[in-house]
């Protein structure tokens, strides 16, 4: 397996988490307008980036937590029960925790 590879791959998506959610904080920071009905709208906007940062955040710590099994050399290894984890669902979902058999 090419660690080298994973690490730069999950690098590379910690960046881009970061970048989003620093865009959204961006957006939370705008004035909102004075217009009441505009207000109404940009609520239902704020609602909809909560949750996308949410979910950033969520795959921001993952991302993370993969990158800190690569450093003590437990990255690709199953947590539930020490398997291998096989390297195509590792190259879907780099900072996947379990194997195919736990997963399920």
């Amino acid at each position: 397996m090419n660690i080298e590879h994973f690490r730069a791959q999950l690098q590379e998506k910690q960046a881009q988490l970061r970048e989003r959610i620093g865009a959204i904080d961006n957006d939370f920071k705008k004035g909102r307008s004075a217009d009441f009905a505009e207000q109404t709208s940009e609520s239902e906007n704020d609602e909809v980036l909560d949750g996308i940062k949410a979910e950033a955040k969520h795959e921001l710590q993952q991302v993370t937590e993969a990158l800190q099994r690569i450093e003590t050399n437990r990255y690709g290894i199953c947590v539930r029960c020490e398997g291998e984890i096989a390297l195509k669902r590792l190259e879907a979902l780099p900072f996947v925790t379990t194997c195919i058999n736990c997963s399920e």
